[in-house]
């Protein structure tokens, strides 16, 4: 679904991302891990056109993508995304935040309604909970109302910034299962942002660890345990665990 060539990215006098080379396979979940500043949040911000690469390009289903703003908002209504904390708005219901978009399109009542209930069901969100807002929502909640805000124009790929983070451990453990059983589900392309590394073994089919804003290595985790490309690999798994 996404290719990326030769991008890379500087915010003031610092380099976010050095020239980077992926290629994200439809269909499976791509787990983008690394310490905090290796450029996870960055890669996945260009995917969805919200930053543009200083060098390189990006494509999505071959195509590069549009830097014309109409064109750039369709291709991201193909793409679900969301993060830590749901990044709700806190002025509306959890509903209201679900549904804000299908209704800016004009999508017919019915239609939104039962999309509407699918989510609830899909995501174990309880509908009696429809009507709060952010505020009076436990955190597990506010992240399924995110997933719920994300999948609710039935995009093609979902893109998830640090989407459990922050989560007591009970609840992020959960949550983890249900997001599994959602992936597993639906058979959607899936890029996620973490910084967990049971959590990146856990759902992700591909494991991408960067540093420094350079990919370092990418695979499965047992590659990677066993076949380190570079100390830091080893360092960095020992250190998780």
């Amino acid at each position: 679904m996404f290719e990326l060539i030769g991008i890379s990215k500087r915010f003031g006098a610092t380099q976010a991302l050095h020239p980077v080379d992926l290629r994200l396979a439809p269909g499976h979940t791509t787990v983008l891990i690394g310490p905090s500043g290796c450029g996870k949040s960055t890669l996945l911000r260009l995917m969805n056109g919200l930053i543009r690469p200083d060098t390189g390009q990006v494509l999505f289903e071959g195509q590069l993508l549009p830097r014309e703003e109409g064109a750039l908002l369709a291709v991201r209504r193909r793409l679900g995304y969301a993060l830590q904390g749901g990044g709700l708005f806190p002025h509306l219901t959890a509903e209201k935040n679900v549904t804000l978009v299908a209704q800016h399109l004009k999508w017919p009542a019915r239609r939104v309604r039962e999309r509407l209930d699918v989510l609830v069901e899909l995501t174990r969100f309880p509908s009696s909970a429809l009507g709060r807002y952010p505020s009076q929502l436990s955190g597990g909640q506010r992240q399924r109302v995110g997933l719920m805000r994300a999948l609710m124009l039935e995009p093609e790929g979902l893109l998830l910034d640090e989407p459990l983070g922050a989560l007591d451990p009970m609840v992020r453990a959960e949550l983890q299962a249900d997001l599994k059983a959602i992936f597993e589900r639906l058979g959607k392309t899936v890029v996620l942002v973490t910084h967990d590394l049971a959590e990146a073994a856990f759902l992700g089919n591909h494991i991408v660890l960067l540093r420094e804003g350079r990919v370092v290595q990418q695979g499965l985790l047992d590659t990677l345990e066993s076949h380190p490309a570079d100390p830091f690999v080893t360092r960095f798994i020992r250190a998780q665990r």
